[in-house]
């Protein structure tokens, strides 16, 4: 296990920055291979309380995917896909990359209790319309989507940062 707190936040964002690249630029098995990966290093190398962390990213994943899903299928977000359709594979993986900073080097903005509500509306759509403009995605009605985007986050991170919280302790830097 790495040892300095400020090496493993390094080394979990260089991580979550490779892993959303290759989930954005090559969306597909491949990229979730990689992830799977990352997240096992993640775990082996930086996670001080393995099976919490674990757990935490499986929920991260499945409300992520739950809400990404829910945008597919409303329309907010489109990858070609006709009809009912789960949240693709790629997108779980980049949640599970992501649940891997906020203990880490995204435990900061957990310092103020406002900071999630102003960060997480502006930051979320953000890599979302960032993926769009690699290809990985489209918003089909750009105004609205990053309107949805924005609330869903208002909602999404700050429930996440309360779950690691409440449920995962131990996680709490």
């Amino acid at each position: 296990m790495i040892q300095s707190d400020t090496a493993r936040n390094v080394i979990n964002f260089v991580l979550f920055q490779v892993g959303w690249f290759a989930c954005v630029l090559y969306p597909g098995l491949g990229a979730v291979g990689l992830v799977v990966l990352i997240v096992a290093f993640h775990l082996a190398f930086i996670s001080q309380a393995r099976m919490a962390e674990l757990q935490f990213i499986g929920a991260g994943v499945v409300i992520g995917g739950l809400l990404d899903g829910l945008w597919f299928n409303v329309g907010v977000m489109d990858n070609g896909v006709e009809g009912f359709q789960l949240t693709p594979i790629w997108i779980l993986g980049l949640w599970a990359a992501f649940s891997t900073t906020l203990s880490h080097s995204l435990s900061w903005i957990s310092a103020k209790p406002w900071l999630p509500f102003v960060c997480a509306p502006v930051a979320g759509p953000f890599a979302y319309w960032s993926a769009s403009k690699m290809g990985a995605v489209e918003l089909p009605d750009l105004t609205l989507s990053l309107a949805a985007l924005a609330v869903g986050w208002l909602v999404v991170f700050p429930l996440l940062l309360f779950i690691r919280k409440t449920l995962y302790p131990e996680l709490v830097q």
